[in-house]
């Protein structure tokens, strides 16, 4: 899975502080740890491996062991990973990736962290949802994965949302595909994690209005409605999402009926929030990814507030 982006001067910045973590090291032993990266490296040598088409992508030093201590099904064709992080050093910023190595597998993967950076902090957990494809690191986490599971993971990616206490306010215009909704549940979990500090102290990062555009082919590929919606309804005034079916073949649930609409996402509805304050995060299919980031700059949006992600 590869990336592209352009990054938001300003916004897109480091930010430092982990916390302490003193639960015993993993199996994976840092020796272990270095040669299963190095390992990885050599031993994938297909041209559409994640390795190599995010090879000029900025990454962490840290590769940290962890241990799988959730599985569930977010959807019929997508699993959920809840991860328990043994190095008290790995962090990383709402909207970035993982290299996922797994011990006695040779290609790495590459998977958007769907959780916000305040679970990491306060758990020492991250979120990950995968969908079944015929790639061994996602054939892995779908056919043999368990609980107690022992991996590897090292962030990178230039895709995220990380304010800082003094930066403007901005709006927020994310648009989703398919599992493309992961990095910008991230994002959209951290914005709001962002405003319930600043309600709580009266200061720090104050956000924007966020608006969620969000398609899928039917509602059961609509990951993460319900944490989605739960948002919507604990921030009215805030958040708001405009979930988009292309292919639905079933009747619609009256409890999500209000917020779904039979139909693609549409050019008209980025133009209703284009401004100068606002800052749009797009990643999806590359054909999604490309037509909206286009028809944003044609409108005249400034690249530097375009930022996009493509997973092939």
């Amino acid at each position: 899975m590869a990336c592209a982006a352009v990054l938001i001067p300003g916004l897109l910045r480091g930010s430092s502080g982990t916390v302490c973590f003193q639960a015993a090291p993993l199996g994976l032993t840092p020796r272990v740890l270095r040669c299963l990266s190095l390992s990885c490296v050599m031993r994938s040598q297909r041209k559409s491996d994640h390795l190599e088409r995010t090879a000029n992508v900025v990454r962490q030093e840290v590769v940290s062991a962890a241990k799988v201590c959730a599985v569930a099904n977010e959807s019929p064709s997508v699993k959920r990973l809840r991860l328990l992080v043994a190095d008290k050093e790995f962090s990383f910023k709402a909207g970035q990736w993982v290299d996922f190595f797994i011990p006695g597998v040779s290609v790495v993967g590459g998977f958007s962290i769907c959780s916000s950076p305040k679970l990491l902090e306060q758990e020492r957990m991250i979120e990950l949802a995968v969908k079944y494809a015929n790639h061994p690191p996602s054939l892995w986490i779908h056919n043999q994965c368990t609980l107690d599971s022992e991996v590897a993971l090292r962030v990178g990616g230039e895709f995220y949302f990380d304010p800082q206490p003094t930066d403007a306010s901005r709006n927020l215009v994310l648009i989703a595909g398919g599992v493309g909704i992961n990095p910008l549940l991230s994002i959209l979990r951290h914005a709001a994690d962002l405003h319930r500090e600043h309600a709580n102290k009266g200061s720090g990062y104050e956000t924007g209005r966020i608006r969620l555009l969000y398609s899928a082919k039917n509602t059961s590929e609509l990951l993460f409605k319900q944490n989605i919606l739960d948002l919507v309804n604990e921030f009215p005034e805030k958040i708001a999402c405009s979930l988009h079916v292309t292919k639905q073949t079933t009747q619609i649930s009256s409890d999500l009926k209000l917020y779904i609409t039979e139909g693609r996402i549409t050019e008209k509805q980025l133009r209703d929030h284009i401004s100068k304050e606002t800052l749009f995060y797009i990643c999806g299919p590359p054909l999604m990814t490309d037509f909206f980031s286009k028809q944003l700059e044609a409108s005249q949006v400034p690249r530097e507030h375009i930022c996009f992600e493509k997973w092939w």
